[in-house]
């Protein structure tokens, strides 16, 4: 395989390149409903209408007030999944940063988890804590291959507000999270074997000869890029070499002169280089493996949430595409989706957030060439759930598809073709998104602009 080759499949693996647009659709047919009786009843958009809340603004500055309905709307949830139907706009992320801001300042959230590598949060989370080294070459550093879309000016700018704020409330501080599978640093290794080193000596041996050799000793784009090029056989056997340093830790009690919060962690850290060996060791030349790959994968990502809400307590705003924080799976080649796992083990106590939008710009890699330009859309075409949505009258808005009148439910309940725009750019595949299937709540959007992407292309 070559490194083109590579680079294009860990594109495509690691932030859902193939999510794409929506296509032409036929006229829409249902926007109005009839009474048994034949009385027409109250049309959709009406229902909308009634129904959202109307957003001031995206901007993440002043006031909050007109997130008092999400708030209810979130209720008691311990995970909120907020999504988003492009991977580069602007709008999006800022609307992210203000309801991170209102759920620190209003409902006690303290984390904030993106779809990005464990490793990765772990640095980015240091400096949170503790302004650690310099964000923007942190972010250079960390956000490489597929995931150098997060380094843009509007997540900079969220992650900027965390340290702010912790600042501020050094005793209690919000923290971020890397959930995803992509990656593992070079300081995860460290972190395990150093702890190995103090902790259970007779295991440093062996610990350090199965990690012999996996430790990136590159940046992490043209590791990923070597990592997909080994064979299949040897990806399977770097697996099972992470899988025994991981069973080999489990089984170690903690120490006295160590806390057992400290072993519980690097526990996970050896997890997490797992999580990375266990996914690359499926063979991406099969698409049915790819597919089983992707179960992996959000099934990882939602786990990796639950450790954190069950080892701190935290309440978290979990941000990913759409497609991922979703219930449901409306793309086969993701057969199970994070939110639904999250669904799973957490019930009611995880809330899923959708984004819409009607017509804008965005950022995201050639799907020919990976580089990264922007693109725009025309208006969402008749058919679409987009199209429908921005018939009401409030331009930007909230609307809880759970409590909305029934007319509106049965309507939600229908696959219509949705603006569902990943990382890459053109698909021609059209997707027929069940909204209120998928999501708890939506966001809508008439326009989003693109973020400023702030790395090399």
């Amino acid at each position: 395989m070559t490194r083109r080759t590579a680079a294009v499949i860990s594109s495509a693996l690691l932030l859902s390149l193939s999510l794409g647009a929506v296509a032409a659709a036929p006229p829409v047919t249902g926007d109005t409903a009839t009474h048994p009786a034949g009385r027409t009843a109250m049309n959709v958009v009406d229902g909308i209408e009634r129904s959202a809340h109307a957003l001031r603004t995206t901007d993440p500055r002043g006031s909050l007030k007109d997130l008092r309905a999400l708030g209810r709307m979130v209720g008691d949830a311990e995970v909120v999944g907020l999504g988003e139907a492009t991977h580069g706009s602007r709008d999006f992320f800022r609307m992210k940063h203000r309801v991170l801001r209102y759920l620190v300042e209003e409902k006690g959230f303290r984390a904030f988890s993106l779809e990005l590598p464990w490793s990765s949060g772990v640095r980015v989370n240091e400096y949170v804590l503790y302004g650690r080294g310099d964000l923007d070459r942190i972010a250079r550093e960390e956000f490489q291959g597929s995931y150098r879309i997060w380094n843009n000016a509007d997540y900079l700018s969220l992650i900027e507000w965390m340290r702010a704020h912790n600042r501020h409330h050094p005793t209690d501080p919000v923290q971020f999270v890397g959930n995803d599978m992509g990656y593992a640093g070079p300081e995860l290794y460290r972190r395990v074997t150093d702890h190995v080193a103090h902790a259970h000596p007779h295991l440093r041996a062996r610990v350090t000869a199965l990690y012999d050799g996996l430790a990136p000793a590159t940046d992490a784009a043209t590791y990923l890029e070597r990592y997909l090029e080994l064979p299949l056989t040897e990806r399977e056997k770097c697996a099972e070499r992470t899988r025994e340093v991981l069973a080999l830790l489990r089984k170690q009690p903690s120490v006295p002169g160590t806390s057992g919060q400290e072993h519980v962690r690097v526990v996970q850290h050896a997890r997490a280089i797992h999580q990375m060996a266990k996914g690359y060791s499926y063979d991406i030349t099969d698409e049915a493996q790819v597919t089983e790959m992707m179960r992996y994968r959000d099934r990882v990502m939602a786990e990796n949430v639950a450790w954190w809400h069950s080892h701190t307590g935290d309440r978290i705003l979990l941000s990913a595409h759409n497609t991922h924080v979703s219930y449901d799976a409306f793309d086969p080649r993701y057969p199970k989706t994070q939110g639904a796992v999250l669904r799973d083990s957490l019930g009611g106590e995880y809330v899923s957030i959708g984004f819409s939008f009607h017509s804008g710009a965005f950022k995201a890699f050639g799907t020919d060439d990976n580089v990264i330009r922007t693109h725009r859309v025309d208006a969402a075409r008749p058919g679409s759930n987009e199209h429908t949505l921005d018939r009401a009258r409030q331009r930007d808005f909230i609307l809880d598809m759970r409590t909305a009148p029934r007319l509106v439910r049965t309507w939600l309940a229908e696959p219509r073709p949705t603006w569902n725009i990943g990382a890459g750019w053109p698909d021609p595949t059209e997707y027929r998104v069940a909204l209120g299937e998928a999501h708890d709540v939506l966001i809508h959007l008439n326009e989003v602009e693109a973020t400023t992407y702030l790395g090399s292309s």
